[in-house]
């Protein structure tokens, strides 16, 4: 039967896909960025500090060695875990931060750190269990968490406490229904940075529910400031049986388009996550873990600069972001993001989004994009130059007294 005599019903069919996939959130940064995009394209110009994308290229060795493994031929599959001598240098920045050896079998690299989250997240989600994670975080957690089935428990980043979790907090809304806590230091969007007193805590608390897996997200370990150290859960060996790690290249490297990210395994959960990789993308490109490889082994000056120059932008938009009408901003102690309280301006979070955007032409992202507890909070990036930034603050400036804020 050729289309043009199928019954009409059948030509303007509507499918429905699954339930799980109607419980999928996103990612509202993208949102804005493609609605910025379509006013850049009517002609005028957008301040961008809503996407978090360093504005730095990776370091030239880095793209050489991505174009020289092309040249070299390696254009075929590599081992589904990735290539060996990458997971090697992997495990070998991994021991740097957990002071302990570790082992290059259980590194996994991946496109990205959301397939980590996926991964984890899918492994212990389901009807009738609890999935702890931060809010305001990363909205893709509480997305991922919804599609399983399980139920998401937010665990509330305050203000008063600079958006770093307390143990005492987190430990009191674990129970026999939870299977997994996810914990996100330097944080997105605030850039909150976990003490390691209350990281001790919590591991001594887990101590006594040990049912519960860890998901540590520490894509932003390299980005922090004022001598704070990176009290990372990896160095804790009682939880080496219950810890997933999730890093990659995508933030300290400045290759977020390069989608290449890695995690370090449970021994006991390995295996379950490289057939999850095998079944859904084979490997990661070749050239990529080349590059990858590259930057891992290579010079890291670029990366000393670039942490540097975000640490100015930090002090330059907190100042900006505490003289505006209605706004208070504490500091972030790391990654690339303010998050400042604009409750006093007289309009919620989404409702400023939507005026900084369309009247300011300044890109940020409404607090509720990252939870219930981002009402009154916008996230301002600072991944952007600093004449931006400058520009960014006066049009936010003059839009708010326009306005009345107080």
């Amino acid at each position: 039967m050729s289309p043009d005599t199928l019954p009409a019903a059948a030509s303007h069919a509507t499918l429905h896909p699954v339930e799980a996939l109607q419980r999928l959130g996103t990612e509202s940064a993208f949102e804005v960025l493609a609605r910025a995009k379509a006013i850049e394209a009517a002609g005028r110009t957008v301040v961008n500090l809503g996407i978090g994308q360093p504005d730095f290229a990776p370091a030239p060795h880095i793209v050489e060695a991505a174009v020289r493994a092309l040249r070299d031929g390696h254009h075929g599959y590599t081992p589904a875990a990735g290539l060996p001598q990458l997971r090697q240098a992997v495990a070998a920045e991994l021991e740097r931060r957990a002071g302990r050896p570790l082992d290059p079998d259980r590194v996994l690299i991946v496109p990205g750190g959301k397939v980590t989250m996926f991964f984890a997240i899918l492994m212990f989600g389901q009807p009738g269990v609890e999935i702890v994670y931060p809010d305001p975080g990363f909205p893709i957690y509480r997305s991922l968490i919804a599609h399983t089935g399980a139920t998401p428990v937010a665990l509330p980043l305050r203000e008063e406490n600079g958006f770093a979790f307390s143990a005492s907090e987190a430990l009191a809304l674990m129970g026999p229904k939870t299977r997994l806590v996810i914990l996100n230091s330097p944080a997105n969007p605030t850039g909150g940075v976990a003490p390691a007193a209350e990281v001790a805590a919590l591991v001594e608390g887990l101590a006594k529910m040990p049912h519960i897996a860890v998901l540590s997200d520490e894509i932003y370990s390299k980005l922090l400031y004022d001598g704070r150290p990176h009290a990372s859960l990896l160095a804790y060996e009682a939880l080496d049986e219950r810890l997933i790690l999730l890093d990659g290249w995508s933030k300290t490297y400045a290759m977020t388009g390069w989608r290449l990210g890695y995690a370090y395994w449970p021994r006991c959960l390995f295996a379950h996550a490289e057939r999850l990789a095998i079944n859904s993308f084979s490997c990661v490109n070749a050239a990529a873990q080349f590059a990858g490889l590259a930057a891992l082994t290579g010079p890291q000056d670029a990366v000393t600069q670039m942490a540097a120059a975000f640490d100015a932008r930090r002090k330059r938009v907190v100042a900006g972001l505490n003289a505006l009408p209605g706004v208070t901003c504490v500091e972030p102690g790391g990654a690339f993001y303010a998050f400042p309280n604009v409750s006093r301006t007289g309009l919620s979070a989404k409702a400023l989004e939507t005026a900084l955007l369309e009247e300011a032409a300044v890109a940020t992202i409404a607090g509720t994009s990252f939870g219930a507890n981002g009402e009154g909070y916008l996230r301002v990036s600072y991944a952007n130059s600093m004449q931006n930034i400058e520009v960014g603050l006066e049009r936010m400036a003059a839009l708010l007294e326009a306005r009345g804020a107080a």
